[in-house]
């Protein structure tokens, strides 16, 4: 897949099984049965990275109310991701694609190989593990949370609690 160009609406995402701590590992397929957001972004204590984590740790009781599952995806190590997680109080998961590095960014055709690091990519993931929304957000924009809770709300509902529309944070700026 061209660097680029990440995977699309209707295509099967690639499972993984990826570390997210020294002794834990989580598979996609373990999550099936309810919506997955997959966030990939570059580096646990950038900026961007960092504004972008927290918003959707800020989002986490509208996820839930919508059953979706959150998970960031960097390249960076499990103790990086738990320093960085410890520090931003949060309450997703950040998986580990250190090594082989970048392996699943790559077959998300999320990888910047020019520089190493996990494309800042989103994808929307139904319970049956289709990809049902994706987006490449520049290395400098945080793409905020609108879109994928546009794509949650589109997918088919399942018995649950109703979501409340409460105002959202939008994306903020792009910084350097």
């Amino acid at each position: 897949m061209p660097e680029g160009q990440i995977l699309a609406a209707g295509t099967r995402a690639p499972d993984f099984a990826l570390k997210s701590a020294p002794d834990k590992v989580v598979r996609l397929s373990d999550l099936r049965g309810k919506p997955v957001v997959l966030a990939f972004y570059p580096a646990d204590w950038s900026p961007v990275c960092g504004d972008q984590m927290a918003l959707y740790n800020e989002m986490h009781e509208e996820f839930d109310e919508l059953g979706a599952q959150v998970v960031g995806i960097s390249v960076d190590g499990v103790w990086c991701h738990a320093a960085f997680a410890k520090d931003r109080k949060l309450r997703f998961p950040l998986l580990s694609d250190f090594e082989p590095k970048g392996a699943v960014s790559r077959a998300y055709g999320a990888y910047r190989a020019d520089e190493g690091v996990s494309a800042r990519a989103l994808f929307v993931l139904d319970a049956e593990g289709v990809i049902r929304w994706s987006h490449l957000s520049p290395p400098a924009v945080n793409p905020g949370a609108d879109g994928i809770f546009r794509a949650l709300e589109a997918l088919p509902r399942r018995e649950g609690p109703s979501r409340v529309d409460a105002p959202r944070d939008t994306a903020p700026e792009a910084r350097p």
